[in-house]
């Protein structure tokens, strides 16, 4: 249950101004990083967090060399090494990699145990050791906090109408609220309880191994092109081409051409409130058909959109939220069973994370690109993250080594159906 990311940075980066920013934005702001979990006395009792008395950034933050040729290669390789290592858990359970010489700068690759936070809250408290500017970092600060709202977060507009449901939902006004409810709830009940998954070249028992590939930027303003013109959102479009790349890589595999289930993490913080000290877990997930079984881009696109639309109007996520958080209470052998059953509903998670706008700066050092990978459970073998920064977005695959081994040719299919949207969407102007 490990969150992994990668900052691209375009010089080396000064290690003990990073070691300064660390331990000033993160560790003395959220006490869970100089935090152990403690020994596990009452089974049935919710885990604690203790101070480490030995706690020392020297434990968290290391220093690789990169070997020649330090290409993306290499970083990639470097990262699939470290996923499936587990932490040290008489330690806090995060880590920060500082790979100088990747193509001449150097790169970042932090790892964060889940429990600590959820992956919108880590995104955020990442970001927060950026400034936007080179020196910002050596300014006089109190306290530096990076708004909520500077980021998006996975189905933000999903997001915003679960945090509404809450509320009305409780409260049911009217009789046809009432009704409604009704025949979502025992929707949402056969997608959570009822389907599985059809057997698929994406499908199988996960090994140890993980892949970690990820696609060139992609302009932000070309995407927002394809939506305008198909009365999407960028979300949708970026959906669309997750599916297309996951249909491509059925039909190479000699699967059948079907629908496959990925989940779709919903924050429900409060956006317009700074992280609270304790950073903890609130987030609900949806269940998203990707429309991988229909045959042409237009009509994967017009599937994305008409399923998201449904989800955003659907109180899925405030009943899923509900479910994770009765989980947390049973033992760890019932609590296996559970995650396992609802694991087993999709083929991994699908994050869409919208981060700053414009360029930032780490320790002085400007950041080029970022991406992340949130983990899978049980039988889970593809997770996807969208990532967008600086007028760009990326998407990155994480995918088991054993089920999907080749899963660079889910990053081509994916650039290639964003092309032939774009042409699509050229030739209907």
């Amino acid at each position: 249950m490990v969150i992994d990311a990668v900052l691209w940075l375009d010089a080396p980066v000064e290690v003990d101004r990073l070691r300064v920013l660390v331990a000033r934005r993160i560790v003395e702001r959220f006490p869970v990083f100089h935090q152990r979990l403690a020994v596990d006395h009452l089974p049935f009792a919710p885990r604690q967090w203790e101070d480490d008395p030995e706690f020392s950034l020297d434990h968290h933050i290391r220093v690789v060399p990169l070997p020649p040729p330090a290409d993306e290669d290499a970083l990639a390789a470097y990262v699939e090494s470290q996923m499936h290592v587990a932490f040290d858990m008489t330690r806090p359970l995060w880590e920060m990699h500082v790979l100088q010489g990747f193509e001449g700068g150097s790169a970042i690759v932090a790892r964060f145990h889940h429990a600590i936070a959820d992956g919108i809250a880590l995104v955020q408290v990442l970001l927060s050791l950026t400034d936007d500017t080179p020196d910002g970092d050596l300014m006089l600060e109190e306290d530096v906090e990076v708004p909520a709202r500077t980021f998006a977060v996975p189905g933000l507009d999903l997001a915003l109408k679960a945090a509404g449901q809450a509320t009305r939902l409780l409260r049911p006004s009217v009789v046809s609220d009432a009704v409604t409810l009704v025949q979502q709830t025992a929707h949402i009940a056969d997608k959570l309880l009822l389907r599985s998954l059809p057997p698929s070249p994406v499908l199988g028992e996960p090994g140890i191994p993980k892949r970690a590939v990820w696609s060139q930027p992609h302009r932000l303003s070309d995407i927002k092109r394809i939506g305008r013109t198909a009365g999407a959102t960028v979300n949708d479009v970026l959906v669309a081409a997750v599916s297309g790349a996951v249909a491509v890589y059925v039909d190479e595999h000699g699967g059948d051409a079907m629908d496959l289930t990925t989940m779709v993490p919903v924050n429900l913080r409060d956006l317009d409130k700074p992280l609270p000290r304790e950073l903890g877990n609130k987030f609900a997930l949806a269940m998203l058909p990707l429309p991988s079984g229909i045959a042409s881009p237009r009509a994967r696109l017009a599937a994305a959109k008409q399923r998201m639309d449904a989800i955003k109007s659907s109180p899925e996520a405030v009943i899923t939220f509900g479910i994770i958080n009765a989980i947390g209470f049973t033992n760890r052998n019932v609590e296996n069973v559970l995650v396992n059953f609802f694991s087993g509903k999709a083929i991994g998670v699908t994050t869409n994370v919208m981060g700053p706008i414009t360029g930032r700066y780490l320790a002085g050092t400007h950041v080029v690109g970022a991406l992340g990978w949130v983990p899978g459970s049980g039988k889970q073998t593809v997770g996807v993250c969208i990532f967008s920064y600086n007028n760009t977005v990326r998407v990155g695959f994480k995918t088991d080594a054993t089920i999907v081994p080749d899963a660079e040719r889910l990053v081509e299919a994916f650039d290639a159906e964003i092309d032939e949207l774009a042409r699509l969407t050229r030739a209907s102007r």
